[in-house]
C-alpha cells in the first residue's frame, strides 16, 4: 500500500500530464468544496434566520390574540353593565345585584364576574383607583393567592391548583385575566365596580385557542408541532406542549423554565427568541413577559414548534447537494481527463529537454508528431532554435565577461584611491571649517564681551569710591555696619573678577600678548606652586610627571593663567579632596619629529557627560554656582591665537584629562591647525 502510495506521489510530482490533470481539477474541486461551505453556510443562516423570524410572528399573533381575548372579556362585562336586567337592578333593587351579577358568569363565558360597591375602591391598587374614577376601562393580568381566588367565586381556588412535576408539591396561587368596569350614577359619582374575567391556569381550550390562530394547517415542516404556552413565574399553568414529544402524550402543566430564559425574560423583561429545551426537546421558541397593572413581571406567553423536522428538512437538502455536486465532479474529471490527453505527451517531451538543458546538456525538441500548424509543433521550433541562439550568445558572454572582470578590478582598485583621497579632503575641510566659524564666533563675542566689560567697570569704580568715602566719613561708627560694607566689598571685587576675565577674554595682542620662547616645565611648575597654595586648606594631592624636552613659543603669563584655570578646574570636579596628576611631553608629528611640547591634567572628579561636552568652550556656560563660564572660553582663545589646541577625554563618574598642545612654533594659524587635524 505504501508503495502504491509513494508511486503516484511520484507520477504527480514529476509527470507532465498529472501536473496538467491537477491544475485543472483542483480549481473545479475547491470551487465545488467552496459552494458547497457557503451553501451550507447561507442556508443554515437563511433557514435559521428564517425560522426565528416566524417564532418572533408567532409570538406577536399570540400576542395579539391574548389582547383580543382580553378586549372581548372587557366588551362581554361591558355588556353585562349596560344590560337591561343590571340597569333595572342597579335603579330598583341594588341588594340583589350582586347576587345576580354572580350568576351571569356561565352566560357571558367568564369565570367569575362580581360588583364592588364604590367604598370598595381602596381594595384597588393606586393605578387601579386613578383609572376607575376618569371613568376608564381597563383589563390586566393578575397573580392572585387562594383567598383573593375565593372571594371572586368559590371554585376558583380547587380549578387553580396546579401539582408542580417531579417537585412533589402543588401551586395554589392562580393567573387570571381581569377587567374592571366603572358605573356612575346620575350624579357622574362612581356607584358601582364590575369586575369580572378568566382564570388561566389549566385553562386549555384558551392555549388551544390561540395556537390555532397562530399556527394554521400547514405551516409548519411535516412532522412538527405548534405549541403555546402561558406562565405563572416561571411555571407553566397553561399549555400543549405534550409530556413525550414523540407520542404527543398529556400536556407539560406544572412543569418550569429553563433558567436562561426565566433569567432573561422573568429578571432583565426581554423578548426572548432562539431554541429552548421545551421540557423534553428542543423547540424554536419565542418568550415575552407578562405584567399587571403596576408593570411587574408576572409571568410569560410563550410560542414554539418542534426543531427537528426543520433540521431534518435541511440535513435531507444539504445530503442531496452534495451528491449532485459529486456527480458533477466526477463527470467534469472524466471530461477534463480524456479532452487533454492529445497534449500530454507533446508537453511531456518538451518538459524532458527543458529538464535535460538545465543539466547541462545540448538536447532539443525535434518533432512532436504534429500538424505542422499545430501551436505545441510551432513552440517546440521556435523554443529549439532559442536554445541554438541562446548557446552562440553564451559564448560570447563568456568572453566578455572575461574582459570585463580585468577592467572592473582595474577600475575599482582606481576608484577606491580616489574615494580615500577625497574622504581625507572632506575631513581635513570640514575640521578647518569648524575651527573658522568658532575662531569667527570667538572674535564677535569678544568685542561684545569688551565693551560690556569697560560699560561695568565705570559704575563699578563709583560704587566703591563711594563705600570708601563713606567709611571714612563715619569713621569709628562703621562697625555697626561693618559687616554689610564687607558684603558690598566682596561683591564690588567679584564684579571686578568677572570684568576682569570679560577684558582677558577679549583682548587681541598688545604688551601682554608678546610671545617669547619658553621651556614648558618651569611654567607648569610655577602654575602647581599657586594651585598648592590655594588649596592647602584642601585634601588635594598633586602627582606631577614632566617629561617635554621641546621649547615653545609663548606668553608666559597667559599660559601660566591657562594652566592654573585648568588645575583649578580639576580641584573643583573632585570636590576639592583627591590626586590631581599634570604631566608634560614632546608633541610629536607622524615622522617620530618633536613639533612641540603637550601638558596632560587629569582629575579623578565626577567627569563630563556628553551633552555638556561639546558646550564647554561655549562663553558663559558652567555648572557651578559660583562660576563665571569664561574660563575655557578664554583658555581656548590664548592657545589658540599660538596655533595650539586644547583637548578632552571624560569619563563621567571616573574624572577628565585635558591636554594642551603648543607648537614650539607660533606662525599663522591655519596652518598650524591644519597639521594639528593631519596629526
Amino acid at each position: 500500500m505504501k508503495q502504491f502510495l509513494a508511486m503516484w506521489v511520484r507520477r504527480f510530482r514529476t509527470m507532465v500530464r498529472y501536473r496538467l490533470l491537477m491544475l485543472t481539477s483542483v480549481p473545479i474541486i475547491i470551487t465545488l468544496l467552496v459552494l458547497i461551505a457557503l451553501t451550507m453556510y447561507w442556508t443554515v443562516m437563511y433557514t435559521w434566520q428564517s425560522a426565528l423570524k416566524n417564532a418572533r410572528a408567532d409570538l406577536a399573533v399570540a400576542h395579539h390574540s391574548m389582547e383580543l381575548l382580553q378586549k372581548e372579556q372587557r366588551m362581554r362585562l361591558t355588556a353585562l353593565s349596560e344590560s337591561y336586567d343590571f340597569q333595572y337592578l342597579l335603579r330598583n333593587d341594588e341588594a340583589k345585584l350582586s347576587e345576580w351579577v354572580r350568576q351571569q358568569a356561565g352566560r357571558y363565558d367568564l369565570d367569575f364576574v362580581v360588583v364592588h360597591p364604590a367604598s370598595a375602591l381602596g381594595e384597588f391598587s393606586k393605578a387601579n383607583r386613578r383609572l376607575l374614577m376618569n371613568g376608564e376601562e381597563q383589563t390586566f393580568f393578575q397573580q392572585l393567592d387562594e383567598m383573593a381566588l375565593e372571594n371572586l367565586h368559590p371554585n376558583l381556588p380547587a380549578r387553580a391548583q396546579i401539582p408542580l412535576l417531579s417537585e412533589g408539591e402543588i401551586e395554589s396561587k392562580g393567573l387570571v385575566s381581569r377587567s374592571l368596569i366603572p358605573v356612575f350614577n346620575e350624579q357622574n359619582n362612581l356607584q358601582w365596580i364590575v369586575d369580572g374575567g378568566m382564570l388561566l391556569n389549566n385553562s386549555t381550550s384558551l392555549v388551544d385557542r390561540i395556537r390555532d390562530l397562530v399556527y394554521a394547517s400547514d405551516t409548519l415542516p411535516e412532522g412538527s408541532i405548534g405549541t403555546v404556552t402561558l406562565f405563572m413565574d416561571d411555571i407553566r399553568v397553561s399549555t400543549n406542549v405534550p409530556l413525550d414529544s414523540e407520542q404527543l402524550n398529556g400536556r407539560a402543566i406544572g412543569t418550569r423554565v429553563s433558567d436562561e430564559v426565566r433569567q432573561a425574560v422573568l429578571s432583565s423583561g426581554q423578548t426572548w427568541v432562539d431554541r429552548a429545551f421545551v421540557y423534553d426537546d428542543w423547540y424554536v421558541s419565542a418568550y415575552e413577559p407578562l405584567r399587571d397593572h403596576d408593570g411587574r413581571r408576572i409571568g410569560m406567553l410563550y410560542t414554539g414548534y418542534l426543531e427537528w423536522p426543520l433540521v431534518r428538512i435541511y440535513l435531507t437538502n444539504i445530503i442531496e447537494l452534495g451528491v449532485g455536486i459529486v456527480l458533477v465532479l466526477l463527470i467534469s474529471g472524466l471530461v477534463v481527463y480524456r479532452g487533454a490527453r492529445d497534449l500530454f505527451r507533446p508537453i511531456e517531451k518538451i518538459h524532458q529537454v527543458v529538464k535535460a538543458v538545465q543539466l547541462g546538456l545540448d538536447r532539443r525538441i525535434g518533432s512532436l508528431d504534429l500538424t505542422p500548424d499545430h501551436e505545441l509543433e510551432i513552440l517546440g521550433k521556435q523554443f529549439d532554435s532559442m536554445l541554438d541562439q541562446l548557446h552562440q550568445r553564451n559564448e560570447v558572454i563568456k568572453q566578455a565577461s572575461i574582459e570585463l572582470e580585468d577592467k572592473v578590478r582595474a577600475r575599482t582598485k582606481s576608484l577606491h584611491e580616489k574615494t580615500e583621497e577625497l574622504e581625507q579632503h572632506i575631513k581635513l575641510l570640514n575640521q578647518a571649517r569648524s575651527k573658522l566659524v568658532t575662531s569667527e564666533k570667538l572674535a564677535a563675542l569678544g568685542e561684545l564681551t569688551a565693551g560690556i566689560a569697560h560699560e561695568i567697570n565705570n559704575p563699578t569704580a563709583v560704587i566703591l569710591g563711594n563705600v570708601e568715602l563713606l567709611q571714612f566719613e563715619l569713621g569709628d561708627d562703621t562697625e555697626r555696619v561693618k559687616e554689610e560694607l564687607r558684603a558690598i566689598h566682596e561683591q564690588i571685587d567679584r564684579i571686578r573678577n568677572i570684568t576682569r576675565s570679560l577684558l582677558q577674554y577679549s583682548r587681541q595682542g598688545g604688551v601682554q600678548d608678546e610671545v617669547t620662547w619658553q621651556h614648558l616645565n618651569p611654567i607648569v611648575e610655577e602654575s602647581l606652586t599657586l594651585v598648592r597654595s590655594g588649596t592647602k586648606k584642601h585634601a588635594i594631592q598633586i602627582e606631577t610627571s614632566l617629561e617635554a624636552k621641546c621649547c615653545v613659543e609663548v606668553n608666559r603669563h597667559q599660559l601660566l593663567q591657562v594652566l592654573v584655570n585648568l588645575q583649578m578646574n580639576g580641584v573643583h570636579a573632585m570636590d576639592d579632596q583627591g590626586l590631581l596628576k599634570v604631566g608634560t611631553e614632546d608633541w610629536l608629528d607622524e615622522q617620530g619629529k618633536a613639533v612641540g611640547a603637550v601638558v596632560h591634567i587629569t582629575d579623578h572628579g565626577c567627569g563630563i557627560s556628553k551633552e555638556n561636552m561639546e558646550r564647554i568652550f561655549n562663553p558663559f556656560f558652567t555648572t557651578r554656582r559660583s562660576g563665571t563660564g569664561l574660563g575655557l572660553s578664554v583658555s581656548q582663545g590664548i592657545i589658540s591665537e599660538i596655533g595650539g589646541d586644547i583637548c578632552v577625554q571624560s569619563s563621567p563618574g571616573k574624572g577628565s584629562t585635558f591636554s594642551v598642545y603648543l607648537p614650539d612654533k607660533a606662525a599663522d594659524n591655519s596652518s598650524l591647525q591644519l597639521a594639528k587635524i593631519e596629526e
